[in-house]
């Protein structure tokens, strides 16, 4: 497979699935009218069909109302929509936000710049596989609270938060529950119901959908003020001409991605998982080592005395595809933040490799991923001058 091109940053975006490039091409020049036109001329009620009809699919997906589901340009309009717009809400009322440590930087900066503005951040500490403390969460929550916000999913190492547990507390005391579900949707059943979910981020790249688009689920009577403004679209919480094509595409991607799908890809998981660890002396697995709570398409480890971006930069001259959470990649002089929080090494973080798999992988790919590791691994220890800190 030396000429083949192996893809596994699936985490990061994912090949747009032909069918839903079909699906999405009559919006492009055929019924290419704006949704609000509805009102005006038939090719306005196409489109207004058009997207109507995306957003029931994405509303069942989440036992959701198609009113609570608000179309956005993806998963970091809906972050910042949801925390900043619950903020405005509240102005004056609460000042207190809730979030871990380890959310994706969307969350994460938006958290931060809530903080400058003048209200009051906790950040969740997390034990060595990611997961929050539960009773720090309970005894954090006080009557300044308005929001708490912890993932579904987490993007580097793809440790599964306990979701219900953290909603049946939000709502037991009386404030918001807003989770990031970018990595997990449609890959874990998630009923907002079940969780007691008010927000929940979605985005369609992830999904084999296209760029551009994503979501924020709005439970009915949720306190949001909107964070843009111009007309009166997406039920006047987010302004602009609504993006149909776009649309059409996350609601195909969403009506595709079955079941089926997430046992292969966790065929692969495993596979690698233990391919890399049974091939490779010094492997350490960053996350929850139960399957069940990681993430199907997330495998992330470390291998002792190399780092990070080397492995990366070698398997890239084999034509395989994986990111570093290490320095460089980063483009800060600092390790993950996410692997610092669950107390790592910085060597530890650094030699880290995360290899996420999609339903167009193969497992001849990853054969070859754990052999094509096992090369590499082995050469740059040959001459690693962290073999001298041994």
């Amino acid at each position: 497979m030396e000429d083949s091109k192996v893809y596994l940053d699936n985490a990061a975006t994912t090949r747009t699935d032909p069918e839903v490039v079909r699906a999405m091409m009559p919006y492009f020049t055929d019924i290419y009218a704006v949704a609000s036109s509805q009102f005006s001329h038939t090719p306005g009620i196409q489109a207004r069909e058009a997207l109507d009809n995306a957003r029931e699919i994405i509303a069942k997906r989440l036992n959701a109302s198609p009113e609570e589901i608000v179309f956005t340009s993806g998963g970091t309009e809906a972050n910042n929509l949801a925390l900043k717009g619950t903020a405005r809400a509240f102005r004056g009322k609460k000042n207190h936000v809730i979030c871990s440590k380890v959310e994706h930087n969307t969350v994460l900066h938006t958290c931060q710049w809530l903080e400058q503005e003048g209200y009051e951040i906790t950040w969740l500490d997390v034990d060595g596989e990611g997961f929050i403390d539960l009773d720090q969460l309970q005894n954090s929550i006080n009557d300044q609270t308005f929001l708490v916000s912890v993932q579904h999913g987490n993007h580097e190492v793809g440790t599964i938060q306990a979701i219900e547990k953290i909603g049946t507390i939000c709502k037991e005391k009386g404030v918001l529950y807003h989770t990031d579900a970018a990595q997990s949707f449609t890959q874990l059943e998630l009923d907002v119901n079940a969780v007691n979910a008010d927000l929940v981020t979605l985005s369609s790249h992830k999904i084999h959908g296209p760029k551009g688009v994503g979501a924020l689920y709005v439970r009915k009577d949720t306190p949001l003020v909107k964070i843009f403004h111009g007309g009166y679209s997406e039920f006047d919480i987010r302004p602009g001409t609504e993006n149909v094509s776009g649309a059409v595409g996350f609601g195909k991607a969403v009506e595709l991605a079955i079941p089926e799908h997430v046992d292969f890809i966790r065929s692969l998981q495993k596979a690698l998982m233990e391919g890399l660890s049974s091939r490779i002396e010094g492997v350490t697995v960053n996350g929850p080592r139960d399957l069940d709570r990681r993430l199907p398409w997330n495998v992330n480890v470390s291998f002792d005395l190399i780092e990070g971006e080397s492995v990366v930069l070698h398997l890239d001259m084999k034509g395989i595809s994986v990111i570093t959470g290490s320095a460089c990649f980063s483009r800060s002089l600092e390790p993950s933040y996410v692997m610092m929080a669950m107390g790592f090494t910085h060597e530890r973080a650094h030699g880290s490799i995360r290899f996420t798999m999609s339903r167009f992988n193969a497992m001849k790919e990853i054969d070859y991923v754990i052999e094509s590791c096992k090369d590499v691994v082995e050469a740059l220890r040959k001459i690693s001058p962290l073999k001298s800190k041994e």
